[in-house]
């Protein structure tokens, strides 16, 4: 194994040089987050607010390909501009290459920023018996050693890094409150959402959030003009929206779902499903799920429509 202390000085100070006689350059367009620290203390949780944020996020990437992922992300004109790079001690001898890759990057303008998430014994004993686990460092010896052993190995690191969070006392939702404010840019996570059509005769969507029953509208069906139509037709839109209550409703519930997005984001849930249903998913649940993704999108939500069930009468 190589030690960490063969190119530890040197890339350090390089680090240190290169990016303070280059303060006034601009970068080449990629935001890199490097994401380490012990196992166990949540580095996965970090990961996914990340990849939440809009970053590309590589778990378990070895740290001699991340200069190239970076160097691919900088030639995808502007598809991916945050790359996030998970690395720990499953890639074997690491500290020394990582700190050469983040020298390497500094050098290039890319200023990464090193993310390194902590935890006491104690906490770090109690969730990997939680979860049944051995250490990664554990080999035939206990626990404990496998946590000091990690521990020394990355010493280094969590020294040089630019933001240590340690986890011992926070939930899940304080670390994600953290992780934003560091790496958000000052804005909060947007909340995606996907509308969805369907019909009850169908079966319920499994995947769904919300779901909403709009049943309670007179049925297009059994106009004859039509019956025929879709709810994408500017005929039954007119319809189902002239019809009391339909207004009305979708207003109330349209500050519901700001209540429910708001809430969301405060639990770091990112991403919310709405099911509207009526009998066959061909009319009034194809208007009213459009009419509320319109709401939402006029909130600044993410929002997508699927039709389930449209065109299977």
């Amino acid at each position: 194994m190589v030690s960490a202390d063969d190119t530890a000085d040197g890339a350090a100070d390089a680090a240190a040089g290169a990016a303070g006689s280059r303060a006034d350059e601009h970068p080449p367009g990629v935001e890199v987050v490097i994401v380490s620290g012990l196992s166990g203390a949540g580095r996965s949780t970090a990961a996914k607010c990340l990849e939440d944020l809009g970053y590309f996020v590589v778990d378990n990437l070895p740290p001699e390909l991340i200069a190239t992922m970076v160097e691919l992300g900088s030639r995808s004109r502007g598809v991916v501009t945050r790359i996030a790079v998970v690395v720990d001690v499953r890639s074997r001898a690491f500290t020394s290459d990582l700190r050469a890759v983040i020298s390497e990057l500094d050098a290039q303008l890319y200023r990464p920023r090193v993310l390194f998430l902590e935890a006491g014994d104690d906490v770090l004993v109690r969730r990997f018996e939680n979860v049944r686990r051995e250490h990664p460092l554990q080999g035939s010896g206990r626990l404990t050693d496998g946590i000091a052993a990690e521990r020394e190995l990355l010493r280094d690191l969590a020294g040089e890094a630019d933001l240590v969070i340690d986890t011992s006392v926070l939930n899940v939702h304080e670390l994600r409150d953290k992780i934003e404010a560091a790496f958000g840019g000052g804005e909060p996570a947007q909340l995606r959402a996907t509308v969805m059509s369907f019909g009850y005769k169908y079966g319920l969507p499994v995947d769904a959030d919300l779901v909403v029953d709009v049943r309670f509208l007179p049925n297009p069906h059994w106009i004859p003009e039509l019956r025929d139509l879709t709810g994408l037709s500017t005929e039954v839109r007119d319809y189902v929206l002239s019809q009391a209550g339909a207004t009305e409703f979708l207003d109330r519930y349209h500050d519901l779902l700001r209540l429910v997005g708001a809430g969301y984001r405060r639990e770091g849930k990112r991403y919310l499903t709405l099911a509207v249903g009526c009998t066959g998913g061909k009319h009034r649940s194809v208007v009213m799920a459009r009419e509320l993704a319109d709401r939402l999108a006029g909130d600044g939500v993410d929002v997508q429509v699927v039709n389930r069930d449209l065109g299977r009468e």
